[in-house]
């Protein structure tokens, strides 16, 4: 049998690893593995870059094996990898970092050092742990390009970066969207979830049950729980989940009436007994009246909190029947709808008053909102308005909905209502 050199009980795996490194690096195997298989079908890899401002841990060594697993996996498959690392050397992070080291705590303070100097302070910066960085990456056994990495502050990646958004918007593969993100007041900028992350932590906060009375109901309430109490000078609608159950409670104290989610109820306001004190005295307690399914209370109306602004008021409009100047339209001819609108409320206020048109053959009516066919009217209390639109043959072909509708005549009803659809009887007219 062949002598095998026997293994030290003593060996010092710390150490071993150290020598492997240094035969790798000595017969240069990791250049080797990528040229041998030059010409070959390339697979492309560029290392997701970290930040070289701060010391890499145990997280990255994690991160690190599962990046050097798939471009070895597909090196032993035959491909050309060329395995290159990048730094990241924008954002946030590295900002933050330089701010801590010249010790400011605001961004004025950055522009009083001046914005160059502080860049430039971020340059340096953002090398501080490479070599830390290169040591690790080693030790775990990840074979990267480091020596000629991409750096993200290069103008050479900067234009790379402008040609593949030029590229892919040349190709129609760009839109333009709209999405809520956390926001640093300090900082002046918008967060990545990376950077809230880093941060991120759990906090009590104050929050807002509020009342908001139900149109035509004198105790009757809808409780809504806020975060943003900021928000509800301009709120304009609430929000119920149309398969949960909600019940009405009549209060025993004041005999107010709320509505709110059934499975809150307890949580809320309380058990529904109340609760005694040392004296027996009890306080709170409610009795349920009725329950209903969300989607029971869609388009029940509520009275703003606030008595201002634009669709913010306690006013209440009543609108009369529409009257038209004619009951017949040709293409040439504009046909003028009227209608009366009433103040019922007890303050000064603003509403929106929009024209509706339904082909009577039809099922929905619809708003003419493309067309600016609304108007916003100011009303004293008790104090009578008469609104009038004209109604022409470009609004009814806009409604036709093949866009053909002026060789086709036919029938059809005018409504004139305010934002709550509250409308008097609606008129109609033949377009010839």
């Amino acid at each position: 049998m062949a002598d095998y050199k026997k293994v030290d009980t003593s060996l010092n795996f710390a150490e071993r690893e150290k020598e492997v490194v240094k035969f790798w690096n000595e017969n240069h195997v990791f250049e080797e593995s990528v040229k041998k298989n030059e010409g070959k079908e390339e697979f492309s890899f560029y290392d997701g870059p970290p930040t070289a401002n701060g010391k890499p841990h145990i997280g990255h060594i994690l991160t690190r094996v599962m990046k050097d697993i798939i471009p070895r996996y597909q090196t032993m498959k035959g491909k050309h990898v060329l395995r290159k690392a990048g730094w990241d050397t924008h954002g946030l992070p590295v900002e933050l970092e330089v701010e801590k080291k010249l010790g400011f705590d605001h961004k004025t303070e950055i522009e009083a050092y001046g914005i160059e100097p502080f860049i430039k302070e971020c340059k340096k910066s953002v090398w501080k742990y490479t070599e830390e960085w290169k040591e690790m990456s080693d030790r775990v056994g990840y074979w990267c390009d480091m020596d000629t990495p991409y750096v993200t502050y290069h103008d050479d990646y900067i234009e790379s970066e402008w040609w593949a958004l030029k590229t892919m918007h040349e190709k129609g593969l760009l839109y333009k969207g709209h999405k809520i993100v956390p926001y640093c007041p300090r900082c002046g900028t918008a967060l990545s979830s990376h950077e809230v992350a880093q941060g991120y932590k759990d906090v009590k906060q104050k929050t807002a049950f509020v009342k908001f009375r139900v149109k035509g109901e004198k105790n009757t309430y809808i409780l809504a729980w806020t975060t943003t109490p900021w928000t509800l000078p301009s709120n304009v609608a609430l929000c119920m989940h149309p398969d949960y159950e909600y019940v009405r409670v009549k209060m025993n104290e004041n005999g107010e009436e709320y509505i709110l989610a059934e499975g809150l109820l307890t949580a809320t306001l309380g058990a529904a007994e109340g609760v005694a004190d040392a004296d027996g005295n009890v306080s709170g307690g409610y009795k349920i009246i009725g329950k209903k399914k969300g989607c029971e209370y869609e388009h029940t109306a509520y009275e703003p909190l606030y008595p201002f602004g634009y669709g913010l008021s306690y006013t209440s409009f009543e609108i009369g029947n529409v009257s038209l100047n004619a009951d017949k339209l040709s293409a040439a001819d504009k046909l003028t709808a009227s209608v009366n609108v009433k103040n019922t409320g007890k303050t000064f206020g603003t509403q929106l008053i929009q024209l509706y048109i339904r082909d009577v053959a039809a099922s929905k009516v619809r708003p003419v909102k493309e067309l600016k066919a609304f108007k916003r009217v100011e009303l004293a209390p008790d104090e009578i308005k008469r609104v009038s639109f004209e109604i022409s043959e470009e609004m009814l072909r806009f409604f036709r909905a093949d866009g053909s509708f002026a060789s086709e005549p036919g029938s059809f009803k005018v409504w004139i209502a305010d934002r709550s659809r509250t409308e008097g009887e609606p008129a109609e007219f033949i377009f010839m």
